[in-house]
């Protein structure tokens, strides 16, 4: 659906948005351009700075008419992405909107199809590699990595004593459950595993496939500098689940409510929304890529889960808040659903967000990076590592909510408070404080508030010369600093 162009104009660039000022080096437009048909489309608006401000484009008609010869002769297959002019003010702007292509995946014919694919990963064009160019065409062909059949082994290389111990069952499965499961498929008349369901309970799965492991570690403090504990888990990924989750308990710590005359254990992490995160990195990991295992990393502030491979093409951040899921490896996550791991098709991620929520937590983040996506839920308060053990800090864990109180307080409006303590480590612009705090969007009521601020010299705009630049951000000044520092 097409943004209006005020809302275009005032979003940071990133996955499905670029701006460029003109067609003067036209390469980097054609790897965008390239970069969006491969992953989830996107909209490249022409004739806007730098620095945002929009210039306009000196001869649309003619710009236009270049810009769609240099599109048909520098890209294949062939690209038809929608081109339109529009006026904003003074100016003539070109919009160009690309859709996720079926046709994927494209390249630029200079660099050729072994070089010239590109995807988008945040506001940047990254070269696929060999791997990568080879999920795009399963992908499109609707096939998967992990349905693919294991054509040199047999019903021998499947360990059936882990599948009974995963599945409770007294017996071995037969081939007709087997099949059934897609642990097993027919080739050339005889039964071979796929991959899933050598990846889930293979006999040699770590020759096969030497990076489908799980690599925990709890690190001193908030960064990896320094690593306290790790173990490496190379159990069948059903039982992988047990086992990452006995290691983060080694590190949180444990006490108890009562209510009701009945102990409840109380967890310093969340249980359950961990769990669902690790289920989720399992069952979506990307297998095909190589050079790295699923990562749990344990920190003072937050747990992150990281697996290998990109959002699947036309997924976005955003989507998967929403609970929009695309099934990476089916045959994998048909036995966690058979296994009872996977309550319902799509709705893990969307049950982290909403536990978060109702926890009172930090909103999880989601990022790709490199060939890999990280989620990292926030604890409800940091603990360090004191004298070889994990402890919390009362007065770290009571303060930020005073200090939220007493600032709501003085404003007399909690989302003041909390657009104050969300500008209190760097500028940001609206649209990412709405995000930082929860929103679906910059509503009248944060604009409102924004504006109270800065008529109270708490806040300011980082570019008060241009007040409707997309750039446009808002910091604390002085003033503010001192406000904050005051109520501590």
């Amino acid at each position: 659906m097409m943004h209006p162009i005020e809302d275009l104009l005032a979003q940071p660039e990133g996955k499905q948005l670029e701006f460029k000022r003109d067609l003067s080096s036209p390469k980097p437009l054609l790897k965008t351009l390239v970069a969006f048909s491969n992953t989830a489309g996107g909209q490249l608006i022409v004739g806007v700075a730098d620095d945002g401000e929009i210039v306009g484009v000196a001869d649309p008609l003619d710009a236009e008419e270049r810009l769609t010869s240099l599109i048909a002769d520098s890209i294949f297959p062939r690209l038809l992405p929608n081109i339109e002019l529009f006026t904003v003010g003074e100016h003539t702007l070109l919009r160009i909107e690309v859709f996720l292509s079926s046709s994927r995946p494209h390249f630029l014919k200079a660099l050729g199809p072994d070089h010239g694919v590109l995807v988008r990963l945040g506001s940047s064009n990254r070269q696929a590699d060999a791997r990568l160019i080879e999920e795009m065409q399963r992908q499109v062909r609707g096939t998967s990595f992990d349905a693919q059949p294991m054509t040199e082994l047999s019903i021998e290389d499947l360990d059936q004593a882990a599948i009974q111990q995963a599945f409770g069952s007294d017996a071995p499965l037969g081939e007709a459950k087997l099949r059934t499961l897609r642990l097993l498929m027919p080739y050339q008349g005889r039964l071979v595993p796929s991959v899933g369901g050598i990846l889930l309970f293979g006999r040699e799965r770590q020759w096969h496939f030497s990076d489908a492991w799980v690599q925990c570690g709890r690190f001193r403090g908030t960064d990896k500098i320094e690593i306290f504990d790790q173990t490496e888990i190379h159990e069948p990924l059903p039982q992988a689940v047990h086992s990452i989750e006995l290691f983060l308990k080694k590190h949180a710590f444990k006490s108890a409510e009562f209510g009701a005359m009945r102990r409840r254990d109380v967890w310093s992490i969340p249980l359950t929304m961990l769990r669902e995160a690790v289920i989720n990195a399992l069952v979506h990991c990307d297998y095909s890529q190589q050079g790295s295992p699923i990562r749990i990393a344990f920190f003072d502030d937050r747990i992150e889960i990281e697996s290998p491979g990109l959002l699947m093409p036309g997924m976005t951040i955003d989507e998967m808040k929403r609970g929009v899921s695309m099934i990476r490896n089916p045959v994998i996550a048909r036995v966690f659903r058979e296994l009872g791991l996977i309550e319902q098709w799509g709705s893990g991620v969307k049950r982290i967000f909403a536990e978060a929520a109702a926890q009172g937590l930090r909103e999880p983040g989601i990022e790709e990076i490199a060939n890999r996506i990280r989620l990292s839920v926030w604890l409800a308060a940091p603990f360090a590592i004191q004298d070889g053990a994990d402890v919390p800090s009362t007065e770290t864990q009571s303060m930020p909510v005073r200090l939220e109180s007493r600032l709501e307080s003085r404003l007399e409006s909690g989302l003041a408070a909390r657009v104050m303590l969300t500008l209190q480590e760097a500028p940001l612009g609206k649209a990412t404080i709405a995000e930082r705090l929860g929103h679906k969007g910059v509503s009248g009521e944060l604009n409102k508030q924004i504006r109270r601020l800065r008529q109270q010299d708490l806040i300011e705009m980082t570019l008060p010369e241009t007040p409707n630049s997309r750039l446009q951000q808002y910091r604390m000044t002085a003033k503010g600093q001192q406000y904050l520092k005051d109520l501590k």
